[in-house]
């Protein structure tokens, strides 16, 4: 029987910290979010409640490369990582749900998802880039 988990008021503001944010987050962030609200909330307590919303799936963490970003969305969907700010959104693709039966057929694995991240150079870096 899974253990029922009360919804507590630390979890609450977590949970509003990443609703308030369309950027894709890093727990940092939602902590220093959560922490303007309220000033006694503990660093692990925001990383722990993160994890828990997660596995609950009222979020979902995005495994992008310089850490972990957490998403409102959770349906399949693909991501977009510039190489220089770090900046994360989602991709305007759409998702292939086929790849997860061709790399199984391919590897024997048996794949219960994947996710897609592409990398490159945000619009704001590009400018950047050409202003220099």
């Amino acid at each position: 029987m899974p253990v029922q988990r009360r919804n507590t008021k630390q979890r609450t503001l977590v949970l509003d910290a990443v609703r308030n944010r369309c950027d894709h987050p890093t727990a940092e962030e939602i902590y220093l979010d959560v922490r303007s609200r309220d000033d006694k909330i503990s660093r692990a307590t925001v990383y722990r409640n993160l994890r828990l919303l997660e596995q609950t799936h009222a979020i979902t963490c995005v495994k992008a490369p310089g850490g972990d970003r957490f998403d409102l969305r959770l349906d399949a969907h693909c991501h977009v990582v510039c190489t220089e700010c770090g900046a994360v959104i989602d991709a305007t693709v759409p998702y292939d749900a086929e790849a997860d039966a061709s790399v199984a057929q391919a590897t024997g694995y048996a794949i219960a998802s994947h996710s897609t991240i592409f990398e490159g150079l945000c619009p704001a870096c590009q400018a950047k880039a050409h202003a220099k």
